[in-house]
């Protein structure tokens, strides 16, 4: 009998050990933005840099994380995502080495850039990988990617407290040596367990090049940043042409993508498919409510609170960290009750605590930081859950690595966003007025995503996307 029990368990721990393995390189990219997070006063007195100019450790970040993350969808699919995957660790060990010699702040955010190239192979390489473990496993290949993403959201608070600690005790710069030994593990891991790439037809590099469609890339990379530009000045001097700059490349980019033969970012993918795109929609909007609370809450606690980077970074742990206890109880949900059932619950406890956020303009009392943080995170574990397994089941199953690689940056947009929310809400500093006004858009954002989970359905499609 324990030769019967063994037989489907031992595949299935194995799955287990897989996941987690790759879990320690899909994380960086969370870990490091977290980190990023509580770091960001501390880098605008080291280089003497306003707030609308040390976002963009961030922007930087996420921009090359949106414009990499489909690319590296399709490497991946081309060239083998475990081999792909442990590139981009050697990358972000790179990285990590180069940051702590910064002699300006331009250093620290090309530095920021290249971490952004390393992460961005992890997860559109990882999703890649999740059909050939989930074929010698009982473990199902939604299940898997979305233990993946909710590992991602719950080292978002880890990152704080880690970034906290190290800031504190040895200085900004130990928030990019971290990255070594964590890269190193994780490509020791990936190297034992992550199944083996299957034989390929060899590709030339220089033909893959040719086939990236650097004209969308570069396109799509105009069209955010003069996007961003505009909005980062809209509430001051804003500057039209930049306006008129992005409808201008956004219109080319869209042209260029749906006649280009291999598109940088394929919208034919999306265009008869609207439970995909109504995936990303959403998470791009619930990404703005998360990422504006996880950069906006540091700054408000350690300019107008008074609280060491330490303590900031401790604070924020609920933010994220409630997930992993939740996730048994939404995918039960899920498998009883539906995607769009705990899709739906979780949007209204997120539009609920974004209006909560209005109690930090009174107090910022720890316990009050702790339970709103709490309040955030666990309704947005619930979304994050439900939207990922929304993901593999509306993508395409040939083409999973790109459709998680549009993921990544929806995700990336979403933190993109979030930047030009903070910049423009703490402007004027970061008092109790200033947060007041953060705290209110947050909420309109939150309502905007509720109002799309609620309102935006297919009449026609079976239970694929957030139905």
């Amino acid at each position: 009998m324990s030769q019967r029990r063994s037989g489907p368990a031992a595949p299935a721990a194995r799955a287990d050990w897989t996941i987690a393995a790759l879990c320690t390189g899909t994380t960086l990219s969370a870990v490091n933005s977290g980190m990023v997070a509580v770091a960001l006063v501390t880098l605008q007195r080291e280089f003497s840099v306003d707030v609308a100019t040390v976002t963009w450790v961030i922007t930087a970040f996420y921009l090359t994380s949106a414009v990499l993350q489909p690319v590296m969808g399709r490497i991946a699919d081309r060239y083998g995502p475990r081999r792909v995957f442990t590139i981009g660790l050697a990358i972000v060990a790179v990285a990590g080495a180069l940051g702590p010699f910064a002699p300006a702040f331009g250093w620290v955010v090309a530095v920021r850039v290249l971490l952004a190239v390393g992460t961005s192979t992890t997860f559109p390489s990882a999703a890649a990988m999740l059909r050939s473990i989930a074929a010698t496993s009982t473990l199902s290949a939604p299940k898997m990617i979305a233990r993946i993403q909710l590992v991602d959201t719950s080292s978002a608070a880890v990152g704080p407290v880690l970034g906290g600690l190290l800031i504190t005790a040895f200085g900004w710069e130990a928030i990019f040596w971290v990255n070594v030994p964590l890269a190193a593990l994780a490509i020791l891991a990936t190297h034992v367990l992550a199944p083996r790439d299957a034989p390929r037809e060899h590709v030339p590099l220089r033909r893959t090049v040719a086939e990236s469609d650097l004209p969308g890339i570069i396109l799509f990379a105009a069209t955010v940043v003069t996007l961003l530009l505009f909005l980062l000045d809209i509430a001051t001097d804003p500057n039209w042409w930049f306006l008129v700059a992005a409808i201008i490349a956004g219109s080319l980019f869209a042209w260029r993508e749906l006649t280009c033969t291999t598109p940088f970012m394929d919208l034919r993918l999306l265009g008869d498919n609207l439970p995909l795109i109504r995936v990303y929609v959403t998470f791009i909007l619930a990404n703005l409510v998360l990422y504006s609370a996880l950069f906006g809450v540091p700054q408000y606690l350690e300019n107008h609170g008074g609280y060491r980077t330490d303590a900031v970074g401790a604070l924020m742990l609920p933010l994220a960290a409630f997930t992993v206890i939740l996730a048994p109880v939404v995918e039960r949900m899920i498998d009883r009750r539906g995607i769009r059932t705990a899709l739906v619950a979780g949007s209204i406890g997120l539009a609920a605590s974004a209006l909560a956020l209005q109690l930090l303009a009174g107090s910022t009392s720890p316990w009050i930081v702790l339970l709103l943080m709490a309040a955030v995170g666990v309704p947005y574990g619930v979304v994050l859950i439900s939207i990922t397994q929304s993901l593999y089941v509306a993508a395409p199953p040939d083409r999973v690595g790109q459709a998680a690689g549009l993921f990544q940056t929806a995700r990336s947009l979403g933190s993109i966003g979030s930047t030009v929310v903070v910049g423009l809400s703490f402007a004027g500093g970061t008092d109790p007025t200033d947060w007041t006004l953060l705290a209110t858009v947050i909420a309109v954002l939150a309502g905007l995503f509720l109002a799309a989970v609620v309102l935006w359905r297919d009449k026609r499609a079976a239970p694929a996307g957030p139905e």
